[in-house]
């Protein structure tokens, strides 16, 4: 399959991006809809939870991408596969996480990856960042108790940035007690950790899990 070529970077808050999606009938998408489920926000081309879907056929995984392009061509590679425990969706999260998770079969959400956000280092994208107020507040609510949110970002003030959103909100607890966790804890690498690697540089991870509901 021909690797599809797409802007690496586009403006969550351009207009077209404004429109919540429409969930799908999960009965349709996995084989298996009450299994726990595993959500990639941001997950580029898919291939982290494209190969996490085949080692743990006894999970489902959900990824959310803005760049409407990646969404088919990692859908395509799905069908190719025929993994039954793994759809990709096109949205940007930031309108339409509170819709999904409304919609997802009751308390089956208990791990949610955001890997690697696009920085946005101008002071006047900061709101183009993926992990705003709003997104963890709505993770704080929705998340079942005992639930994961692992973060990772080779831009430490970025990857610090996301730490202290979490850290803000009571329901989380850092799973850890290193400031940044050494290994990742997945038995599988993103295709830009994997690239971080090859060049020599850090990468910083820090995990939370939801303790309580206040």
């Amino acid at each position: 399959m021909t690797r599809v070529r797409v802007r690496q970077h586009v403006n969550p808050l351009s207009g077209k991006y404004q429109i919540p999606l429409t969930p799908p009938d999960w009965r349709q998408i996995y084989a298996a809809p009450q299994q726990p489920l595993h959500l990639d926000i941001g997950c580029a081309r898919g291939r982290f939870i494209l190969e996490m879907a085949q080692l743990q056929p006894q999970r489902n995984f959900l990824g959310l991408e803005i760049r409407e392009p990646l969404v088919t061509e990692a859908n395509h590679q799905r069908d190719e596969l025929k993994l039954s425990n793994l759809h990709y969706l096109f949205c940007n999260v930031n309108i339409s996480l509170s819709i999904l998770l409304e919609s997802l079969p009751d308390r089956v959400l208990d791990c949610v990856t955001i890997q690697f956000p696009d920085p946005w280092f101008k002071k006047r994208h900061v709101k183009r960042r993926v992990v705003q107020p709003e997104l963890v507040e709505e993770l704080a609510r929705s998340l079942p108790i005992g639930a994961t949110v692992f973060l990772q970002s080779d831009v430490a003030a970025i990857a610090s940035e996301m730490r202290e959103q979490f850290q803000h909100y009571p329901q989380f607890s850092q799973q850890y007690r290193e400031q940044w966790l050494e290994k990742n804890p997945f038995p599988v690498t993103t295709e830009r950790e994997k690239a971080t690697f090859v060049k020599g540089e850090p990468v910083y991870r820090c995990s939370f899990f939801k303790e309580n509901e206040d």
